[in-house]
C-alpha cells in the first residue's frame, strides 16, 4: 500500500432518517476531523476515536448523548474498538458516561479483559478519571413516549405488552487506515428505543457489530438481533480476505436482506477501498479519500 494513502469511513446509523441535512452535517463534521488527522500522521486508532467522540457527541445520533431510552426510561449504551492486530476492547450496558466508545478503548488498553458491562464498566470508568455524565436527553424521551403509542416491529412480544408496532434504530461507527496501512473500527450504540433493560446489543461484540483484520475493517447497525446472529462483521470480514471491502459488502447483505435483516455496514480493505451499503430505508454515511468527501445525501440508491 503507498504509504501517503489514507481513508476514513463513517456512519450514522441505519434505519428511516428524517433529518438528512442534521445528520450530514455531523457525519461530515467528524469525517474532516478524522481525516485531517489521518493525512497529519496520526494513527487510524486516533482518528477513529475522534470521529465517533464527535457523533457520540452530536444528540442528533443514537450514541452517547441523545441514546435511545429502555422501557425504565434509562440510557444503557454498548460500544466496541477493534485493531486489525486483534486488539479489542467493548463495554456493554454502561450508564452516566458521555463517551462509551472512550470507556471502550480503555479497557483494551489497560486491563486484560475485552468487554465490561453494567456496573462493572461504570466502576472501572471512574477509575480512568471519567466523570458522571447523564446523556439523556428530552428528545429521547418524547421518542420513547412516541413509541409507546406508535409503535415497534422489534420486540413483537415485549411490544405486545407497551403497545408499540413501529421501531427505529441507529448506531454511530467509524473505519480508518492510515498511512501505515493500519485499520482500526470502532461502533457505538444508544440501542434500539423502549427495549428491556439489561438487553445486549451487536455493537459491543466483536464479530457481530464490530471487526478488524490484516484483511480490513467493519462497522455494523441496524437491529442488533439479527446482527449477532449473522455475526455480519465477522461475516464481512471473511469475505473481505479474497474480495475488494465493496464486495464482500454487497455480498453480505444480499444475505441479510434475504433473511430480512433491517441493517446497515461500512468497511475500508487493506488496500484502502471502500465498502458500504445496508437493507434498511435509509443508512447515514459518508467517507473521504484521497481528499475527496462523500456524503450519503449525494447518492441514489
Amino acid at each position: 500500500m503507498d504509504n501517503r494513502t489514507v481513508a476514513i469511513i463513517c456512519h450514522g446509523g441505519a434505519g428511516t432518517i428524517t433529518e438528512k441535512e442534521d445528520y450530514a452535517r455531523g457525519l461530515s463534521e467528524a469525517i474532516e476531523e478524522g481525516y485531517r488527522l489521518l493525512r497529519q500522521g496520526a494513527p487510524a486508532l486516533e482518528a477513529v476515536l475522534r470521529a465517533v467522540v464527535m457523533l457520540e457527541d452530536n444528540p442528533v445520533f443514537n450514541a452517547g448523548t441523545g441514546s435511545s431510552l429502555t422501557i425504565d426510561e434509562v440510557a444503557e449504551m454498548d460500544a466496541g474498538i477493534m485493531t486489525q492486530h486483534g486488539r479489542f476492547g467493548g463495554v456493554i450496558c454502561i450508564r452516566n458516561v458521555k463517551n462509551p466508545v472512550l470507556v471502550a478503548e480503555k479497557v483494551m488498553t489497560e486491563t486484560d479483559h475485552l468487554i465490561l458491562a453494567g456496573d462493572g464498566a461504570i466502576r472501572f470508568a471512574r477509575s480512568m478519571g471519567f466523570e458522571d455524565y447523564n446523556p439523556v436527553t428530552e428528545k429521547a424521551k418524547r421518542r420513547l413516549m412516541e413509541l409507546r403509542q406508535n409503535g415497534s416491529k422489534f420486540f413483537p412480544r415485549l411490544n405486545q405488552r407497551l403497545g408499540i408496532t413501529e421501531q427505529k434504530s441507529g448506531t454511530v461507527g467509524a473505519v480508518a487506515i492510515d498511512r501505515n496501512g493500519n485499520i482500526v473500527a470502532a461502533t457505538s450504540s444508544g440501542g434500539i428505543a423502549g427495549r428491556m433493560t439489561g438487553r445486549v446489543g451487536d455493537s459491543g461484540i466483536p464479530g457481530a457489530g464490530v471487526f478488524a483484520s490484516p484483511a480490513g475493517g467493519v462497522s455494523c447497525t441496524g437491529h442488533g438481533e439479527e446482527i449477532l446472529r449473522m455475526l455480519l462483521a465477522r461475516d464481512i470480514g471473511e469475505r473481505r480476505k479474497t474480495l475488494p471491502a465493496q464486495t464482500a459488502v454487497t455480498l453480505a447483505l444480499s444475505e441479510a436482506k434475504r433473511k430480512k435483516v433491517l441493517c446497515g455496514a461500512i468497511a475500508i480493505d487493506a488496500r484502502g477501498g471502500i465498502g458500504y451499503g445496508y437493507t434498511s430505508p435509509d443508512m447515514a454515511y459518508g467517507y473521504k479519500a484521497a481528499d475527496r468527501l462523500f456524503l450519503f445525501t449525494d447518492s441514489r440508491k
